[in-house]
């Protein structure tokens, strides 16, 4: 009765998630039709990444807005005696940390669709093996 019950993934399962905005569920959607042609074994582990990028994306793309208008750095003082100061804003510093795993993330989803599609080369070896 077990094999019949098949695991939603993909588009199905996310209209179930309510914590999965809509920007999130559109990104989502962009990078399914990326890997579309994979087999559900490949989907299933590539899922998860899908859904962490999607993420990332969106919340980089927030953090991008607020840079954009307020900057990367802003003035601050340890008192009201001190002198203030040119300091990087907090986000400024998250939005690096998170763009670099972003792109470490997007990397690997580049190489997985790059290996698993890329015919293998006959490099003649296996012929040398065989005589």
């Amino acid at each position: 009765m077990a094999a019949a019950k098949k695991k939603q993934s993909g588009a199905a399962a996310l209209q179930k998630e309510p914590a999965i905005t809509s920007r999130i569920r559109k990104e989502i959607t962009r990078l399914n039709k990326i890997f579309s042609a994979k087999s559900d074994e490949e989907k299933q582990f590539l899922d998860s990444l899908i859904k962490r990028a999607a993420f990332m994306r969106c919340q980089l793309d927030d953090m991008e807005k607020d840079l954009n208008k307020n900057g990367f750095t802003e003035m601050f003082t340890q008192s009201a005696n001190a002198p203030p100061y040119s300091r990087e804003r907090p986000i400024a510093r998250m939005y690096n940390s998170l763009n670099k795993n972003y792109q470490t993330l997007m990397k690997q989803m580049a190489d997985f669709v790059d290996r698993s599609e890329k015919p293998a080369e006959d490099d003649g070896f296996d012929a040398f093996l065989r005589s």
